[in-house]
């Protein structure tokens, strides 16, 4: 950091211009505080931003992933895993409220913070009331990079215990590309024709990435 000029360092530009006007790279630097003894804030920002690939893969890492970065510990990986904790945790709807999902980017707002950037696949459901408000969220199955096995039943038996009058499937693409594929396609129309038989509406089925999503309804896949 002695190479930068005061006024540039990461703390001294955050006073003089807002949070906005500094890079991910140097905001990470302030999460970071300080540096070790041969690589400033700033350097070991720099390093871990590289081996993440960028924010998007630095919400990902997991604290061994972070471990790797020469300079970073077991405290400061925790460190960063805590503060990208609480940046997703701002994102989400106060408990308070019920969403009422009228549309996919409803959907998306509601379930992108806490999904979108898991590193593994998951599945799950939204149970909605009568009027499409939200009741809960539920993962139901945790697959691997590229794949995820669920039931009906177990769809169902999570809709009825809830008391739903509607559901919404949800499932998050690790890739980053939430373009459905014919599993995708062929899962959904599955689960819709067994919400039929139950009396329980599937209205949508989102699939999410980190800052993407997109709907089999609008795709006219149901």
């Amino acid at each position: 950091m002695k190479t930068i000029a005061p006024h540039d360092r990461p703390r001294e530009k955050l006073a003089r211009v807002g949070a906005a006007g500094l890079g991910d790279n140097e905001l990470l630097a302030i999460v970071l505080g300080h540096g070790a003894p041969r690589a400033g804030a700033l350097d070991l920002a720099n390093a871990m931003m590289a081996a993440c690939g960028g924010l998007h893969g630095l919400a990902r890492a997991s604290a061994d992933d972070l471990c790797r970065v020469p300079g970073i510990g077991a405290a400061r990986a925790a460190q960063i895993i805590a503060a990208m904790e609480v940046g997703r945790r701002t994102l989400l709807r106060s408990r308070r409220e019920r969403l009422q999902i009228v549309s996919p980017r409803d959907a998306a707002e509601l379930l992108i913070p806490q999904f979108g950037s898991q590193p593994v696949e998951q599945f799950g459901v939204v149970l909605l009331d009568t009027k499409h408000r939200v009741l809960r969220t539920r993962v139901l199955s945790v697959g691997t990079l590229d794949a995820s096995i669920v039931h009906p039943r177990e769809v169902f038996r999570e809709a009825t215990s809830g008391g739903a009058s509607a559901i919404m499937l949800f499932h998050n693409h690790p890739s980053g590309d939430p373009t459905p594929s014919e599993d995708d396609v062929k899962l959904t129309r599955r689960l819709v024709t067994a919400g039929d038989i139950m009396g329980i509406t599937v209205i949508d089925h989102v699939i999410i990435s980190d800052t993407r999503f997109c709907s089999l309804k609008q795709m006219g896949a149901l």
